[in-house]
């Protein structure tokens, strides 16, 4: 997500600072004038020295622990990161920048128990299924109460599942690339480990959805939440299906224990209207040739 979105802010014109942790970051590509640095979010010395050197316009807080399911076995690092973490940066914000806009990054899994027949509003009512959408519920609250008491200038993107080159292998449409990929290769046997399929998620690529945050940067009303979504599900065994026609393998699949979650949503999908409305922004990138280029980027991966 984070070089998307500075290939994205430096096509409009932006000057981008960014940070990376527990990796050092990689070196900015050829022509990019980005300045990025390691800082820890849990360090709030350090964050507060590096936002105030930058003395940023736009703060656009991407950095969380992610992962669903890890969030079951990593729960304290997930509350530090997702939660301190993001106290950490408000209050950077609101010492040495307070006039800077700040898009929180939050996730549709807030809203819990699924959309059902409908997809869902950002008005809809929010429930916490696993400690990762605790941590994000958790830091809207902290977002608004900034934006209320403090005053910033706060926007709350709510995105939904998104994928395409370059996502780590840790998430599931990546994760399937990768195996059948590898598989393709010669890498490994062909079995492909799978989780949970009766599952529909509302899936995104990630680089309409750098565009979105860069559309609320510039025209999101300040104290709103918006879904970042395609506004339709799409079953989990469908994006199998797809991604199996693009290998040239037969391929057995296996339902592997490790990879089903403690709790699942059987259904999540968002109402993209407002957003829509309000930024005249919208998905363009059919699906399909998010899988493709999944895959290709997995091939060139491998090959190097």
């Amino acid at each position: 997500m984070g070089r998307y979105l500075q290939a994205e802010l430096e096509a409009r014109g932006a000057v981008v600072f960014g940070t990376a942790f527990p990796e050092a970051p990689d070196p900015p590509s050829s022509g990019s004038g980005a300045r990025l640095a390691r800082v820890d979010i849990l360090s709030e010395k350090d964050l507060t020295a590096a936002v105030a050197e930058v003395e940023p316009d736009w703060v656009v807080h991407l950095a969380a622990l992610s992962h669903v399911k890890l969030s079951w076995e990593m729960r304290r690092d997930t509350l530090e990161t997702n939660l301190i973490g993001t106290l950490n940066l408000l209050e950077a914000v609101r010492r040495r920048t307070p006039g800077a806009r700040f898009l929180f990054v939050s996730s549709s899994d807030v809203y819990g128990g699924g959309s059902g027949a409908r997809p869902l509003r950002e008005d809809d009512p929010v429930l916490s299924m696993n400690p990762y959408a605790l941590t994000k519920l958790s830091g809207e609250k902290l977002v608004d109460f900034y934006r209320r008491i403090e005053k910033l200038d706060a926007v709350i993107a709510r995105s939904f599942p998104h994928t395409g080159p370059g996502q780590s292998a840790d998430f599931v449409c990546s994760d399937w690339a990768s195996q059948l990929v590898s598989i393709e290769k010669g890498l490994r046997k062909p079995v492909l480990n799978v989780g949970n399929l009766d599952v529909s998620r509302d899936f995104l690529d990630v680089r309409d959805v750098v565009k979105a945050y860069a559309e609320l940067l510039l025209r999101g009303r300040r104290g709103e939440i918006y879904n970042v979504s395609a506004g339709k599900a799409t079953a989990l065994r469908d994006i199998l299906n797809r991604l199996l026609d693009g290998v040239s393998v037969d391929v057995k699949v296996e339902v592997d224990p490790d990879r089903l979650r403690k709790t699942d949503i059987l259904r999540l999908s968002g109402d993209n209207r407002k957003i829509l409305n309000d930024v005249l922004w919208h998905p363009e990138i059919p699906f399909e040739k998010t899988l493709r280029d999944l895959l290709d980027d997995w091939r060139s991966r491998l090959s190097a």
